[in-house]
């Protein structure tokens, strides 16, 4: 480090519960630090800010600070209860910033502070937040989620101002185009220990898999149960990262296919397809238009809009608050009337709608009652599985399956509520901002639910990098009545906003491309690939597919005789075979899997080659 940190811990130690949560932490931070901080729900992130930020005290360790230095913490969730108006709040704390500081960023953000706190909305209130702090002149700026309830032009106008602050800031976030746009170095807090790396987010997915494949090699000189964990983690996250490649490809294909059904004006054909059951229309809007308010106040939301949705869709809403995103996603699903114009709905739909206010979710209740009403068999799309197997799908320890769920934490009770809403019966699947609170980790997991669900998908969200990894197609509002239909995610039609601005698509690469900004793009291809695959590889690669629906039949034919709830005890032999048998295919699916993909992921290098 060139300069000497504003902020260094020495063995850092903080007690909670029954053990460490995270113990002999090094930590320095410099005066222009850019700083990800990254870990799994339960880590200790925001127990780690508030401890720099000096809101409580740790257990054991060393601080030091430069004098003078000015640290400002930018809360999760600030308390608005003592404050009358937003203004009160804002040029409330320890700072005070000055007030014609706090309305001179508030009219940036376009923002207005003289609303009742007690009913300002979630965006307005993380307005506020965003004001005080950044009119408080910090020297270390501590962001807690700081995208959480903003909108797009509000997450952009933040990225310009960090791009130009000259301090120092750490940031938690699930928002990993702004990490990646922002962030220079890395710092990981991983089961009780804390790792830094010189690379922004955009290098933190490689970085991550390095150390646990160094884990997973130098296994052997540990204990059996960190040789297993580490195998563990090592595994899941190679297969995570190859499914989602896989995913990804089909997403290419399923935009390419989309786009065709697109005439050149940006309106999508509405001519009838064929009886393929596949394409089959679920919901078709035909010139709809919605207007609020009467007279001089009268505002068109929505102007002669029309699109017809197939079976397998994934449709992305986006735009500004207020722009009449959720006015759409109500007219799209029959809860809104339109003015005019009309929207069949296919008589078979079925919805799930997830909105993320987990108002399901009793903190009395446990895990065992949310998921199965106090069983020990959740029916998961009308098939009966084992509480504990489905709690290991969506990352949870089998062993919690007793935990009440106010022990949980906003990301752990939003995940928990997903795995409720995934269990039933449907075939249609409505997100309303479906990101916040959710860590990276869970993020990806919703990537790969949304990728492998059957049906149709309509997704509200402002999380830019989760919209080009799901979405077929891009609705964007601009406020104005006029909404886009762009085949493919928000880059997309971020790509043609600015085209329609006079910027160059070659100027916005190379911004795209500084620092570390490599999340979410496909891995370079070699400049000089084989000519062909080998035999054993293209052997491989014909026969595996089979294979693989082999072992899920037999997967299937297994699940179905365990979800008999009296094998256990009427053939306790039988009951432990199949379970050992289901667990040796499940990972003999996954390496089969894995392998495919890589030599899928050659093929389509040949084939690019031979173009």
């Amino acid at each position: 480090m060139s300069q000497p940190p504003i902020l260094a811990y020495e063995n850092l130690s903080l007690h909670q519960g029954e053990g460490w949560l995270f113990k002999d932490l090094d930590l320095h931070i410099g005066p222009r630090d850019r700083l990800a901080l990254i870990g799994r729900n339960g880590a200790g992130k925001t127990t780690l800010l508030k401890l720099i930020a000096n809101q409580i005290e740790a257990d054991k360790g060393q601080r030091m600070i430069q004098p003078g230095t000015n640290i400002v913490y930018l809360e999760q969730e600030p308390d608005f209860t003592p404050y009358k108006t937003l203004l009160e709040f804002a040029i409330s704390g320890s700072d005070r910033p000055a007030e014609h500081d706090v309305e001179a960023i508030a009219d940036q953000l376009g923002t207005d502070l003289s609303i009742l706190a007690a009913k300002a909305s979630g965006g307005e209130k993380r307005r506020a937040a965003i004001c005080r702090a950044l009119a408080s002149e910090p020297d270390l700026l501590l962001l807690d989620e700081p995208t959480n309830h903003l909108d797009l032009g509000a997450i952009e106008w933040l990225e310009q101002w960090l791009s130009r602050y000259k301090g120092a800031f750490i940031t938690i976030s699930h928002d990993r185009t702004f990490l990646t746009r922002l962030t220079r170095q890395t710092i990981w807090l991983d089961r009780g220990g804390l790792r830094r790396q010189e690379v922004g987010f955009g290098g933190y997915d490689a970085w991550m898999e390095k150390i646990y494949a160094d884990e997973a090699k130098d296994a052997n000189r540990i204990d059996a149960k960190l040789k297993l964990e580490a195998r563990w983690l090592e595994r899941g996250v190679t297969a995570r990262r190859k499914r989602n490649q896989g995913r990804l490809t089909k997403l290419w294909e399923m935009r390419a296919a989309r786009a065709a059904m697109i005439g050149p004006a940006g309106t999508a054909n509405l001519k009838a397809q064929s009886d393929d059951s596949r394409t089959k229309s679920v919901i078709t809007a035909e010139h709809i238009a919605k207007s609020f308010g009467q007279g001089e106040e009268n505002r068109t939301i929505i102007r002669d809009f029309s699109l017809r949705i197939q079976r397998g869709d994934r449709i992305g809403i986006v735009g500004a608050n207020g722009a009449g995103k959720t006015t759409l996603l109500k007219m799209l699903t029959g809860e809104l009337e339109p003015d005019s114009g009309t929207v069949t709905l296919a008589k078979t739909l079925n919805g799930v709608f997830i909105d993320q206010q987990r108002s399901l979710l009793s903190p009395e209740k446990t895990v065992r009652d949310v998921l199965a009403d106090g069983s020990d068999w959740v029916e998961v799309r009308g098939v009966k599985k084992h509480i504990q197997g489905y709690l290991k799908e969506f990352l949870f320890a089998p062993g919690l399956i007793d935990a009440k769920v106010g022990t949980f934490s906003g990301g752990e009770q939003s995940r928990l509520l997903l795995a409720r809403e995934f269990a039933r019966m449907s075939n249609l699947l409505v997100l309303d901002e479906p990101t916040n609170d959710l860590d990276l980790e869970t993020l990806d997991l919703l990537q790969e639910v949304i990728g492998d669900y059957e049906g149709t998908v309509l997704l509200v969200s402002h999380d830019r990098d989760f919209l080009d990894r799901t979405v077929t197609v891009t609705l964007g509002l601009d406020g104005s009545g006029t909404v886009d239909i762009i085949a493919g995610g928000y880059a997309e039609w971020e790509e043609k906003r600015k085209a329609e601005k006079g910027e160059s698509r070659n100027d916005r690469k190379t911004a795209k491309s500084s620092g570390n900004n490599t999340a979410g793009q496909p891995a370079p291809r070699s400049a000089t690939p084989a000519k062909k695959l080998s035999y054993k590889d293209q052997r491989d690669y014909d026969l595996l597919p089979a294979r693989i629906a082999k072992i899920e039949q037999r997967i299937a034919e297994i699940e179905t005789a365990l979800s008999d709830t009296n094998l256990y005890t009427n053939d306790h032999a039988k009951f432990t075979m199949l379970t050992q048998e289901n667990t040796a295919l499940i990972e003999e699916k996954d390496t089969a899997e894995m392998r495919w993909l890589e030599l899928a992921e050659e093929v389509e290098a040949l084939e690019a080659a031979k173009n």
